[in-house]
């Protein structure tokens, strides 16, 4: 008789591998080691820090880092200080750092990082490749990356650089993604960094193009897949190993929310809405959870207000409480994102 067909391995099973003699699950892509620490045991659940931006008059452009417990629902507290003031960062973390890098005090390829565990001031890390702003950037549990962005105000970059998070020292060349473009945003699974939306300068003109790497690789990104919905610009995203989050966005302004499943290619679905169309906030994730502070809406450019969805479910944000400042163009990471697995 014939034997039937193995069926394909489900994403999310697990297996012990007995030459490694560790647990390890399918991420869709290949089996990952399941990591023997947990932002539970290290911070009491998962960490969420945003940091930088700009501030009402007559603080403006602030090095501000506010942190909260993203499995409760409360107001974000003081976490410390970044080395500068400074605004358009991207930030990525493995379970131990916080890294933000590039941004505009003036155009700057400065990057510090904090020590996720404890609280206190960032240190300086190294320098990006470019001097860029309105980057995205996305990790693993090694490796930090950033993507695109521009130079205030009009020069583009498909730029992609990456750091050994670990360590400290200059960022070296990872390669390029499809086409050159800033106000994009990223996600992370283990293996893979997807790069969402941008506006190419100075024509405004927004991008719906979805692109992704290997991260434990070097190479030019990929075609991914399409954004579907509106809001390609200005938008903050984040996830859990399966899935990320995009929120709203402008052109036009939108509280629309989208997701795709890392571990696949295909355009994004439609998640839910959260209460504000708004832009310019900062997305944080646990492996449960993404939140993301609202910004600029249509009558404030100082919004502190904090919303959350269930990342494996769908339907409309819930508010999560507020930053200790409202304020925009930041940046966010946390200690449980979907780069940990």
């Amino acid at each position: 008789m014939e034997q039937s067909p193995l069926q394909s391995t489900p994403v999310g099973a697990f297996r012990f591998n007995t030459d490694s003699s560790k647990l390890e699950y399918y991420d869709g892509n290949q089996w990952v080691n399941i990591t023997s620490t947990s932002p539970n045991t290290q911070t009491g659940g998962t960490r969420g820090l945003i940091g930088g931006g700009v501030a009402p008059s007559p603080v403006g452009k602030t090095n501000i880092v506010d942190y909260a417990n993203i499995q409760s629902t409360g107001n974000f507290v003081d976490f410390g200080d970044l080395v500068s003031d400074i605004y358009s960062q991207a930030a990525c973390a493995s379970r131990v750092r916080g890294i933000w890098g590039g941004g505009y005090s003036s155009v700057t390829d400065q990057m510090s990082y904090l020590t996720i565990s404890s609280l206190g001031n960032a240190i300086d890390f190294g320098n990006l490749t470019i001097s860029m702003g309105r980057r995205s950037s996305f990790s693993s549990a090694t490796r930090g990356c950033w993507a695109g962005g521009n130079d205030d105000p009009a020069t583009e970059t498909d730029v992609i650089d990456y750091v050994t998070i670990a360590s400290t020292g200059n960022a070296l060349d990872f390669g390029n993604l499809t086409d050159a473009r800033g106000r994009n945003s990223a996600v992370a699974s283990p293996t893979r960094g997807v790069v969402m939306g941008g506006m190419y300068e100075p024509s405004n003109g927004s991008s719906n193009t979805i692109d992704y790497v290997t991260i434990a690789t070097t190479g030019n990104a990929a075609d991914f897949g399409d954004l579907v919905g509106s809001g390609f610009v200005w938008s903050s995203s984040a996830s859990n190993a399966v899935r990320g989050i995009q929120w709203s966005g402008t052109t036009p302004l939108t509280n629309h929310i989208e997701y795709i499943t890392i571990a696949t290619l295909g355009n994004s679905t439609d998640f839910g809405d959260c209460s504000t169309a708004h832009n310019c906030g900062s997305a944080v994730a646990s492996p449960t959870r993404c939140c993301d502070n609202f910004a600029i809406t249509g009558s404030t450019d100082f919004s502190n207000v904090v919303e959350y969805v269930e990342i494996m479910t769908t339907g409309n944000a819930v508010d999560f409480g507020d930053l200790t400042t409202g304020r925009y163009i930041t940046g966010g990471c946390s200690n449980g994102h979907g780069g940990l697995g």
